[in-house]
C-alpha cells in the first residue's frame, strides 16, 4: 500500500469516528413480524414502516434525515459548490428544436431563474408571433412537487389537453385549455394516466384509469367534452392483473390505439379516429410470450413483433382490414445479430434503428426499394436515436445523437441530399468544457461463465490510470433496458476531479441484443450481479483501480444491483450510492397491493410459486444482509414513490445497521415531497446529485 493511501485511508477512518461519536445514527424499533409460504417462515424486524400514516415512521424518516445532514455537514461548502457549477454548465434561458405538425411550430422554452419549462408555438412559420400554450412555472407557483406530461393539442389546433401531477406518485389530472380564448375548461379527468388521445372531432378524448390501490393503468375511457368524469364510457378494461393498457393516436392520425402490455406479450386494438362511438377491434389476440408493437402506413399495419421464435424482432406488415397474425409478411427478417430497435414511418421511406454488437445504427429504405443504407457514426460509445418526427410528409428525419465525450445534439438529416444538419448541440456553459479533454473507450471484461462484458469508460486525459485512480461504475440491467454511453454535464464534476466513470452493460439490458436480456432475468437474474461484480474484478487487476478507489452506482433496480453485489462482494467497494433502490424483492413481489408487482412477475417470477421464491430470496438484499463489513453507503428513497415504496430503502438501511460490521458509513436521505423521480425542478434535482457526488468525492479526498 502506498503513503498516499495509507494515509488517505488513516484520514477518512479518523474523520468517521469523530463524526460518529458525535452523532448517533437514528435506532429504529424492532417490531418481528412473521411473514411465511411454501413452508418457510422469514422474521422482519422492520416491517411496520411500510405504513407511511404512522406518525412514528415519519418521525424515523425525518430523524434519518437528520442524521445524515449531520454526518454531511463538512460536506456542504462542497455540496454548493457542485450545485453552482452544476447548474453553472445548464444554459438557464434554454429552448427545443422546433418541430413541425399540423401547421405550428412547437417549442418548449425555459426562462432564466425558472425551474419549469414553458410551452409555445408558432402558426406556419418561425417568423410568427409566439402563442404560449403553458407555462408550467405558473401552475408550480406554491407548490413542493409539479410534474406537467401528456401535452396533446387537438386535430382542429383549439384545444390543448394535458396531465398534472402535485404529488409525486404518476397518479395524475387531465385539464383542458382553450387556445382560442386561453382558459380553462371545466373539464377535470382526476385519477388517470397524463396523456389524453384525440378523436378527429376534436371534442372526445381517450384516456386511461388507475387501480386507486396498486396503480395499474387497467381501463379506457371515452370523455366528451362538457361532460362529467362520472359520464365517461370505460371502453376496455385489462382484467388480467399483470397487463397494464394504454391509449394513444396512430402517427396517422388515422386511428385510435389501445395497447395492453406485460413483460413478455402484448396486445393492439384500433379504431378510426373519426368513429369515437364505433367499436375496438383486435390486431392479433394475445398470446403467450408473441410480443409486438404497431404503426400505421397507408392501407396497412407495419408491425415489429417476435412472432416465429424472432428473438430480436422483425418487421412484418398487415392489411388494416385484416391486421391477424396469419396475414403478416416480412419487410424485415429476423436477423440473431441484429436487434431490432425502432421504426419511423414517412410517407416516401421508413427510418429503422438496428442494434449490432451494443452500437445502435439508423437504416433509411425508400418505400420504392430504390435505397436502403445505413448512416455512419464514427464511435465506438456513442448512442444515437430517433427523435420527435410527427410530420408523415417529411423528406427529413431528425434524430439524436451524443457520446461520453460530445453533448447531445439534435440532427436533421435530409433524405435527399444526403446532407446532415446539427440544428442544436447543448451548450455547456461555464467556459472551462472543452470535449478534447476527455477521452473514451470501450472494454471488455469476461464474466465468471465466460460471456463478454462491455464496459464503457470516460475520463479527463490528464487523469492517470494506475491503483490508485477514483472510479465510479454505474450499472442497471433490468426490463431490457439499456444504459448507452451518453454525455452528461453533471457528470464532469467527477471527472475534473479526476474521477473515471465507467457503465458496465451487464445481462438483464439489451446492448447486445434481446438474449442479453432474457439471460439476466427471472431464473437467470443472478448474471445481472456476477457481471458487475466480474466487471469491476476486471477494472481492479487491469489498474484501472482499485478497491480502496472503486464506487458504485445504481438506481431502481440498479439499486437491487446495489444491494445484491454489496452482499456479494462487500470488500470490492469503498462506497455505494444506491438511488430509490428495490431491495425487498420477496416481500414486495408476495404483495399484490403494492403498485407494479402483478405486472412484474415476468421479470422477476412469481415468489407465490416455490421455484421462484426460492431463488429470489437467494438473492434479495433485504433477505441476505450478512454479518460483515460494508462500503460506506449512501441510500435514497422518495416518500411518494409509487414504483419502489419507501420502506424497501428505509427497512434496508436499518438492517444493515444491525448488520455491519466496522466504522463504515449507512446513511439514508428521503425525500419528503417526491417520489421515484426526484424533485421536479430541472435545478432543485441537482442538489440530490450534488449531496452524492460530496459524499463519493468526501470518501475519496479524506
Amino acid at each position: 500500500m502506498t503513503s498516499k493511501v495509507i494515509f488517505a485511508t488513516y484520514f477518512c477512518c479518523l474523520f468517521f469516528s469523530c463524526t460518529h461519536m458525535t452523532h448517533t445514527p437514528p435506532d429504529a424499533s424492532v417490531k418481528e413480524k412473521e411473514l411465511s409460504i411454501h413452508g418457510d417462515t422469514r422474521i422482519d424486524p422492520y416491517y411496520w414502516l411500510n405504513d407511511r400514516k404512522n406518525p412514528e415512521v415519519i418521525q424515523y424518516l425525518e430523524d434519518e434525515n437528520t442524521y445524515t445532514k449531520a454526518i454531511l455537514n463538512p460536506t456542504e461548502k462542497l455540496q454548493k459548490d457542485l450545485f453552482a457549477e452544476m447548474k453553472g454548465r445548464i444554459k438557464e434561458d434554454d429552448s427545443s428544436v422546433p418541430y413541425f405538425l399540423n401547421d405550428y411550430w412547437y417549442v418548449r422554452k425555459y426562462e432564466k431563474g425558472k425551474d419549469y419549462p414553458i410551452y409555445t408555438r408558432k402558426h406556419k412559420t418561425l417568423e410568427a408571433k409566439e402563442e404560449i400554450l403553458l407555462d408550467v412555472n405558473e401552475l408550480a407557483k406554491d407548490l413542493a412537487y409539479c410534474q406537467v406530461s401528456g401535452l396533446s393539442v387537438s386535430p382542429d389546433n383549439t384545444k390543448l389537453a394535458y396531465g398534472i401531477d402535485t404529488l409525486s406518485r404518476r397518479i395524475y389530472t387531465i385539464k383542458v385549455k382553450d387556445l382560442t380564448t386561453g382558459k380553462m375548461l371545466k373539464d377535470e379527468i382526476k385519477g388517470v394516466n397524463s396523456y389524453a388521445a384525440w378523436a378527429a372531432d376534436s371534442n372526445t378524448v381517450f384516456y386511461t384509469a388507475k387501480d386507486e390501490e396498486t396503480l395499474r393503468t387497467d381501463r379506457i375511457f371515452r370523455h366528451e367534452l362538457g361532460q362529467s368524469q362520472n359520464d365517461d364510457v370505460m371502453v376496455f378494461e385489462e382484467k388480467d392483473e399483470t397487463f397494464y393498457t394504454f391509449v394513444y393516436p396512430s402517427k396517422s392520425r388515422k386511428y385510435i390505439m389501445i395497447g395492453s402490455t406485460s413483460t413478455m406479450t402484448s396486445e393492439y386494438q384500433f379504431l378510426p379516429s373519426d368513429m369515437p362511438t364505433g367499436a375496438f377491434k383486435t390486431i392479433q389476440k394475445r398470446e403467450r410470450g408473441l410480443e409486438y408493437s404497431v404503426a400505421h402506413f397507408g392501407d396497412a399495419f407495419y408491425i415489429s413483433t417476435n412472432a416465429d421464435n424472432s428473438t430480436n424482432f422483425k418487421l412484418v406488415k398487415a392489411p388494416t382490414s385484416a391486421p391477424n397474425k396469419e396475414n403478416w409478411v416480412d419487410v424485415l427478417p429476423h436477423r440473431k445479430d441484429v436487434l431490432l430497435e425502432d421504426v419511423e414511418l414517412f410517407r416516401d421511406f421508413m427510418v429503422v434503428g438496428e442494434r449490432q454488437s451494443g452500437l445502435l445504427k439508423l437504416r433509411v429504405m425508400r418505400w420504392d426499394g430504390t435505397e436502403d443504407y445505413h448512416l455512419d457514426f464514427d464511435s465506438e460509445t456513442y448512442t444515437a436515436s430517433l427523435s420527435t418526427n410527427l410530420d408523415f410528409d417529411a423528406h427529413v428525419f431528425r434524430y439524436n445523437f451524443s457520446s461520453l465525450t460530445t453533448p447531445s445534439c439534435v440532427i436533421d438529416y435530409d433524405t435527399k441530399t444526403k446532407s446532415k444538419e446539427v440544428k442544436k448541440e447543448q451548450e455547456v456553459l461555464g467556459g472551462a468544457f472543452d470535449k478534447e479533454d476527455y477521452t473514451a473507450e470501450r472494454l471488455w471484461a469476461t464474466a465468471e461463465d465466460g460471456t463478454k462484458v462491455p464496459i464503457s469508460l470516460v475520463r479527463h486525459v490528464n487523469t492517470e490510470l494506475s491503483p490508485d485512480t477514483p472510479l465510479l461504475q454505474y450499472g442497471y440491467g433490468s426490463y431490457g433496458n439499456t444504459i448507452d454511453p451518453y454525455f452528461s454535464s453533471v457528470r464532469l464534476s467527477l471527472l475534473d476531479r479526476g474521477f473515471v466513470f465507467a457503465i458496465a452493460h451487464v445481462r438483464g439490458g439489451e446492448y447486445l441484443g434481446r438474449p442479453w436480456y432474457e439471460n439476466g432475468r427471472m431464473l437467470s437474474k443472478k448474471n445481472t450481479f456476477t457481471d458487475f461484480i466480474d466487471c469491476s474484478k476486471f477494472l481492479i487487476e487491469n489498474k484501472y483501480t482499485s478497491s480502496e478507489h472503486l464506487y458504485a452506482m445504481g438506481g431502481s433496480a440498479g439499486g437491487l444491483l446495489m444491494g445484491a453485489v454489496m452482499n456479494m462482494a462487500p470488500e470490492l467497494y469503498k462506497g455505494v450510492v444506491a438511488s430509490v433502490p428495490f431491495v425487498d424483492v420477496v416481500t414486495t413481489m408476495l404483495d399484490d397491493s403494492i403498485p407494479l408487482t402483478t405486472g412484474e412477475y415476468d421479470e422477476w417470477g412469481n415468489p407465490n410459486e416455490k421455484e421462484y421464491y426460492d431463488y429470489i430470496k437467494s438473492y434479495s438484499p433485504y433477505d441476505n444482509v450478512r454479518e460483515v463489513p460494508y462500503p460506506n453507503t449512501l441510500i435514497t428513497t422518495g416518500l411518494h414513490d409509487s414504483q419502489v415504496q419507501y420502506w424497501e430503502p428505509a427497512k434496508w438501511t436499518a438492517k444493515l445497521r444491525d448488520m455491519h460490521q466496522g466504522s463504515n458509513l449507512i446513511l439514508l436521505h428521503t425525500n419528503m415531497d417526491a417520489g421515484h423521480g426526484g424533485a421536479s425542478g430541472r435545478f432543485e434535482a441537482l442538489k440530490e446529485i450534488a449531496m452524492e457526488y460530496a459524499f463519493l468525492l468526501h470518501l475519496e479526498q479524506n
